[in-house]
């Protein structure tokens, strides 16, 4: 139940937080990108913590000046940030005093973490767009909503089961899908300069990812377990999936609302 309440208090922050001038937006989703930073290193318990997180939060800092200052307004910027801060990340972990040990995994984590981040900040380019706040309503709000129902339906019907080892099924995913689509259908028809049909089929899109991501997350966590790994730590466990859904979702956002919603000069 606390995945379904932070997905909702996800939800409600990028939802309304998309209301606010880009540069206010912009502290919102560094907020959220601490929290997926720190979220993450606590989940994957890398060999160099430090590295990965101070990498990711550099990372955060880029990206979002980047995402408010840099014009035009483009996700081309992000993957320049992502580029250097991998780069940052090989020279950190080849300088740390214990050498090389572990350090693939250390870069997986980073690299996670970075892309995590950076992605989040596709948003605040989206809100700098024209009908770029509607967009991200549009797209946003129904992917929250998508991942909230399946989680609710898996509490109290998770069937069918892909893996007997993890509390998720089919049938919370098609109905979480189904409220997602509704959900943009009807923003879209509320909102000035958006149609119920692109609004539809760009939050069907961002909420599939949403749904899939998170899914994801939750075989992962069920894998390491089985491979003999500790639980994740509470409450980072528990929030993974629903912080890392919205992290990816956002540049699928920025991509249907460019091809379906945003109307350019």
């Amino acid at each position: 139940m606390a995945a379904v309440g932070f997905a909702g208090l996800l939800t409600l922050v990028l939802g309304l937080g998309a209301l606010l001038p880009s540069s206010l937006y912009a502290v919102v989703i560094f907020a959220i990108q601490v929290g997926y930073a720190i979220t993450w290193t606590q989940v994957d318990r890398p060999p160099a913590p430090r590295i990965v997180a101070g990498v990711g939060l550099a990372a955060a800092v880029a990206a979002d000046l980047v995402a408010i200052w840099a014009e035009p307004p483009s996700l081309a910027w992000l993957a320049y940030v992502t580029a250097a801060a991998f780069v940052a990340a090989v020279v950190g972990e080849l300088t740390r005093p214990a050498g090389r040990e572990r350090v693939t995994e250390s870069l997986g984590a980073t690299l996670a973490v970075t892309v995590g981040v950076v992605a989040l900040a596709s948003l605040v380019v989206l809100s700098r767009h024209p009908w770029g706040t509607q967009s991200i309503v549009a797209c946003v709000v129904p992917a929250g909503v998508a991942v909230m129902v399946a989680r609710l339906i898996d509490l109290i019907a998770p069937y069918p089961r892909l893996a007997s080892q993890v509390s998720r099924g089919g049938l919370g995913a098609l109905l979480g899908l189904v409220a997602g689509a509704a959900t943009a259908a009807v923003i879209g028809s509320l909102s000035a300069g958006l149609t119920a049909g692109a609004a539809a089929v760009a939050g069907l899109v961002t909420a599939l990812i949403a749904l899939v991501v998170d899914l994801s997350v939750s075989y992962v966590q069920a894998g390491r377990q089985l491979a003999g790994e500790p639980p994740a730590p509470v409450p980072a466990g528990l929030i993974q999936g629903p912080v890392t859904a919205f992290a990816l979702a956002a540049p699928v956002a920025y991509m249907a609302s460019a091809l379906l919603l945003l109307n350019y000069p």
